[in-house]
């Protein structure tokens, strides 16, 4: 199979250019698709889908209605089908996966590292989990079997158990030769090698480019470099932290015993952070991951319980305003002005909230610095209020012609602002100290606090310096 990234978009053979020179499939490449599944064209399907990249294909069957994805999934060359599985949304793989005989399924299985293999197999219902199992060889169900055994999103469970190891005696000519000759027992990707002890610690790593470069009479000792080993139970967003700053392309998966059990490379660690910054971005709008086989009743049980949230803090903010009502009829400039003060200490509320949430996901917010960051925050806040306040209050005067209304809409913006920015700090801070994932439920009381702040303030301002 062909490897279509490596093209230009545009020189994709036959009649099918499917991708344009963004490397998104084309609306005609996808409408040939649906016409030959509406026709039950086996043939035209597989001359359409032979030449894609697997994570084209999982694309492309985003873009398609339930319906042809079963038609196109029967088409699929169990070797197609193994490396386009790990890549679809999860809505959709558990579809594609009801939809696959379990043998065949056993058989794509087989062609892909352990880590995909157990990724795919984890979605599957128990019933079709064990007889898929029961279909595939000994030594690659018990690979399966021992990564599903970890927990979620650990180390253990993201690894790959294949790995070249060689002992501490071995050559560089010694490992050579080994890889030539058992290249069936290493894994399909590999940068590194890890020398080990009898006990099969791990004692240093050696690049392969370092290898290659090597005599055949060079002992490994000699070249290997110590390594920083991964634990089978340590978080994956932690790992993917630990290669981030350490600029790593692998890294060794040791056991508690300290024993090297599998390996963790690069290729894994983009697809963590793409998926830890997607739930983010998400959570931060109090969404869940709402993928393109997402239905209506699923989208709406991730969606509704944050409304009701926000829905019980607008009538906080409600009831602040009902305490002003006398206020507020007295003056209906004050009515006018209110959601000026509220919508900018929200924005600068979510601007600080940004920023706390992304430097505690990155790990660049600690308590070792939190106090300098608040300070900073406090004066961005400060700075920002008092420019901000100046520029409102002279539109107020310009609008009303009523120099206490303008002072008191100035000051209430300037006290909001630096709420909001002691908000969208102290907020998600507080959340991760309580365990709590602060992307999740800050922006609600943040906003909260924002907005009853501010109507308290410029509303409280309005009582004792217009009234």
């Amino acid at each position: 199979m062909s490897d279509t990234a490596t093209l230009e978009p545009d020189v994709v053979t036959e009649d099918h250019e499917a991708l344009d020179r963004d490397y998104v499939l084309t609306a005609a490449f996808v409408e040939k698709v649906v016409d030959a599944a509406d026709d039950g064209n086996g043939s035209r399907l597989q001359s359409l889908l032979e030449d894609l990249h697997p994570a084209d294909v999982a694309d492309l069957m985003g873009f398609l209605t339930a319906e042809h994805r079963a038609v196109v999934v029967v088409w699929l060359p169990p070797e197609l089908l193994a490396e386009t599985l790990p890549e679809l949304d999860d809505g959709i793989r558990d579809e594609v996966l009801d939809r696959v005989a379990p043998g065949t399924l056993a058989t794509a299985l087989q062609e892909l590292d352990s880590d995909d293999a157990a990724a795919v197999v984890e979605d599957l219902e128990a019933d079709q989990r064990e007889a898929v199992l029961s279909a595939m060889p000994l030594v690659e169900r018990a690979a399966i079997e021992t990564s599903l055994g970890y927990e979620e999103d650990s180390a253990g469970r993201l690894m790959q158990r294949e790995v070249l190891a060689a002992p501490l005696f071995w050559t560089v000519g010694d490992t050579i030769d080994h890889v030539r000759a058992e290249p069936a027992d290493l894994p399909d990707l590999f940068f590194d090698i890890y020398v080990v002890d009898p006990a099969n610690k791990p004692l240093g790593g050696i690049a392969l480019s370092a290898l290659l470069r090597a005599q055949r009479d060079v002992r490994l000792a000699e070249l290997m470099e110590p390594v920083t080993e991964i634990t089978v139970d340590q978080d994956q967003e932690e790992v993917a932290y630990v290669f981030e700053k350490y600029h790593l392309i692998s890294a060794p998966v040791v056991d508690a015993a300290g024993r090297l059990v599998g390996q963790i490379t690069v290729d894994d660690i983009v697809n963590i952070i793409q998926e830890e910054n997607r739930e983010d971005i998400l959570r931060l709008a109090g969404v869940s991951d709402e993928s393109r086989g997402a239905g209506v009743f699923r989208v709406v049980r991730s969606r509704i319980p944050w409304l009701v949230v926000n829905l019980g803090t607008a009538v906080f903010a409600s009831l602040v305003i009902g305490r002003f009502a006398d206020e507020l009829e007295a003056l209906v400039a004050l009515a006018i002005l209110m959601p000026v003060v509220a919508s900018i200490g929200g924005n600068a509320g979510t601007q600080a909230l940004t920023v706390a949430v992304r430097a505690l996901a990155s790990r660049e917010l600690t308590s070792s610095n939190a106090v300098r960051v608040l300070g900073r925050e406090i004066a961005v806040g400060a700075f920002n209020g008092f420019a901000i306040g100046a520029l409102v209050a002279g539109v107020a005067y310009l609008w009303f012609q009523q120099p206490l209304l303008s002072l008191t809409i100035g000051l209430a913006v300037l006290i909001n602002l630096v709420a909001a920015a002691l908000a969208g700090i102290l907020v998600p801070l507080a959340l991760d100290r309580l365990d709590r994932d602060p992307a999740v439920s800050s922006p609600v009381f943040v906003t909260w606090i924002t907005d009853s702040v501010g109507f308290f303030v410029f509303l409280g301002l309005a009582g004792l310096i217009l009234l």
